[in-house]
C-alpha cells in the first residue's frame, strides 16, 4: 500500500477551495494501491519562523512540536497531492511555509499537483511548485489536473458540475502510482 498525503493550503476560511480538495482526496480514497490522509494545513498550525538550524541541517529534528508533527506526516508519506490555488499567480503563502519547514522527509518521493482558481485553474501556482518540488529532490509527475472557474464547477454538496473533471485524474493518479511504487522500492533498496 502507498502511503498518500493529499495536502491542502489556504488561509482563507471562506473559501471554494475545501469543494476540490475534499473532491480529489475522495477520488484518491478510491485507490486501491493507497492509503490516504488529508492534511488541511489550517489545522496544523505551523509556525511562520523557521529558526535554526535551517531544515536542511536539522536532521528531522525540530523543538516546535508542531512542526515536528507536520515532519512525522511527511515523513511516514510515500506519495503526495497537493492541492492549491492561485494567488496573484503564485500559491499560498501556507503551502510555501509548509513546505520550507522541512527537507529530507520530502526526498525521493513523487507528487502531483490540482490546481484550482480563475481562468487558468492554478496552472501558474502549480508550475512554481515544480520548482521548489525540484529542490526538495522530489519527483513531480507530469500530469495534473487544473480546475478553472472553481466557483461555478462545483455544486453545493461538492460534487463537480461536469462528471467529466473525475476522468481529469485517471492518468495523474496511475503515474502516481507508478511512481510511488518505484521511489518507495529504491528507498527501501
Amino acid at each position: 500500500m502507498l502511503k498518500v498525503k493529499v495536502i491542502w493550503g489556504t488561509h482563507r476560511d471562506e473559501t471554494f477551495g475545501e469543494k476540490p480538495a475534499k473532491f480529489t482526496a475522495s477520488l484518491a480514497e478510491k485507490q486501491p494501491e493507497w492509503e490516504v490522509e488529508f492534511l488541511d494545513l489550517r489545522t496544523l498550525a505551523i509556525p511562520y519562523e523557521i529558526g535554526s538550524p535551517t531544515p536542511s541541517q536539522a536532521k528531522e529534528q525540530y523543538a516546535d512540536p508542531a512542526v515536528s508533527t507536520w515532519s512525522q506526516k511527511v515523513k511516514e508519506a510515500d506519495a503526495f497531492i497537493i492541492v492549491t490555488t492561485e494567488y496573484n499567480h503564485g500559491y499560498p503563502a501556507i503551502l510555501k511555509n509548509a513546505l520550507d519547514h522541512l527537507y529530507s522527509e520530502w526526498h525521493r518521493k513523487p507528487v502531483m499537483f490540482v490546481g484550482y482558481g480563475a481562468e487558468m485553474g492554478g496552472a501558474r501556482a502549480v508550475e512554481q511548485l515544480r520548482q521548489v518540488a525540484v529542490e526538495l529532490h522530489m519527483a513531480s509527475i507530469r500530469d495534473a489536473v487544473y480546475i478553472p472557474w472553481v466557483w461555478q464547477a462545483f455544486n453545493e454538496d461538492g460534487t463537480p458540475v461536469n462528471e467529466e473533471l473525475a476522468g481529469k485524474f485517471e492518468n495523474a493518479f496511475q503515474d502516481l502510482t507508478w511512481w510511488g511504487n518505484a521511489l518507495k522500492q529504491a528507498r527501501t533498496a
